[in-house]
């Protein structure tokens, strides 16, 4: 019987500090599904044009994301989270943004996997409405979305990396983040390998944004460092901004890539704008971007991704759609995406990106429905 109360005793000792931490502690369950039907096409290399129907699932997500408060303003934070398919059964665990660090007063550290500082300049000048994935994102030719960081793209989500995000100073933030391409764990694209370690591989990025009121502006850097293989260094540069006149929100986008190639740099321009507009319950939305001709010290036929050098190289995007919603959680979708490539051109879709020929002109007819949980 003696030996029964100390037990209990004992348990109530321990379960007193363990009940105080949870007390501190916050985790939060979360997740989106966007999944749409689509009717895309886009020139074969066979020549061929065939439009296609698609059930597409569209950055649809799973999360837990939590926080406990260590004292002194200072809170430990952490997130695993998850691609779902919705229009199959696969997905991955933590493949999404994942990551453990600190909160305070002072910003935000964290490690893991993230997007970069450059991602926070799309939903400025983006399709917002419908969260800047599917078809209709706008980080077709900006970024050059569709392609892994190994292949040169810049609005990949990468593993290995340290960010550091700063207060609110009246409106006016900054980021800063590293990523290491690295082996010690799983390797691919986005994360690194045992060579890129070797030659001492790198991502590095930042931003500068000012939100306030109306106003959003923002600019961002990133730099790939022999990331693409030795010697090879590539950069992006964007400034954006939008003001919302309640009526319309117009945003502009300007963007230079720059990449080292074995015969000289390849360079290309991007400039857009963009338009929302709230009409009844629901908001439209249009874009027209246009990628110049690649151009640089780099051999004609030069290409990374959809771009390359020399003339007829350049590519329009046009898109508009209109979001309509049932509650703060759930929305429907439908638009138009088109893809306006030169002869010597070859971008595609960033989000379910589709085979073109080179000078392919893909286009697509999106309906979709999104809900937040």
């Amino acid at each position: 019987m003696k030996k029964k109360l100390v037990a209990v005793a004992v348990a109530g000792v321990l379960a007193v500090p363990l009940a105080a931490e949870a007390q501190t502690a916050n985790v939060t369950l979360y997740g989106r599904l966007n999944v749409d039907l689509e009717f895309v096409s886009g020139r074969q290399p066979d020549g061929s044009n065939p439009r296609v129907s698609r059930l597409s699932s569209n950055s649809s997500r799973f999360g837990l994301r939590g926080t406990e408060s260590l004292g002194g303003g200072l809170s430990a934070i952490f997130q695993i989270e998850s691609s779902i398919n919705g229009d199959t059964n696969s997905g991955n665990l933590g493949g999404r943004e994942t990551f453990v660090g600190f909160q305070g007063s002072w910003g935000t550290f964290k490690m893991g996997q993230f997007l970069m500082p450059l991602d926070d300049m799309h939903p400025i000048f983006g399709n917002v409405p419908t969260y800047t994935t599917s078809i209709l994102s706008t980080a077709d030719l900006w970024a050059q979305g569709t392609l892994s960081k190994s292949a040169g793209g810049f609005d990949a989500r990468l593993g290995n990396s340290l960010r550091y995000d700063s207060p609110s100073f009246n409106g006016l933030t900054f980021s800063g983040q590293v990523a290491l391409r690295d082996g010690s764990g799983a390797t691919g694209a986005n994360t690194g390998d045992h060579e890129s370690e070797l030659r001492h591989a790198y991502s590095l990025g930042g931003n500068a944004i000012y939100n306030n009121g109306p106003i959003q502006v923002g600019v961002a850097f990133e730099t790939n460092q022999k990331v693409r293989g030795p010697d090879l260094n590539d950069y992006d540069i964007t400034l954006t901004g939008g003001y919302n006149f309640g009526v319309v929100r117009p945003a502009l986008v300007y963007e230079r890539l720059k990449y080292d190639t074995p015969t000289g740099d390849l360079k290309r321009d991007l400039w857009g704008i963009s338009a929302t507009m709230p009409m009844g319950p629901g908001t439209w939305y249009a874009f027209f971007g246009r990628a110049g001709n690649g151009k640089g010290s780099a051999a004609d036929g030069t290409r990374v991704g959809g771009l390359a050098k020399g003339s007829d190289t350049s590519s329009n995007q046009w898109e508009i759609s209109y979001t309509y919603p049932f509650s703060k959680r759930t929305s429907v979708y439908a638009g138009y995406v088109k893809l306006d490539n030169k002869a010597n051109a070859s971008y595609t879709f960033n989000i379910n990106a589709y085979p073109i020929a080179v000078g392919g002109k893909p286009d697509g007819i999106v309906l979709g429905m999104i809900h937040l949980f």
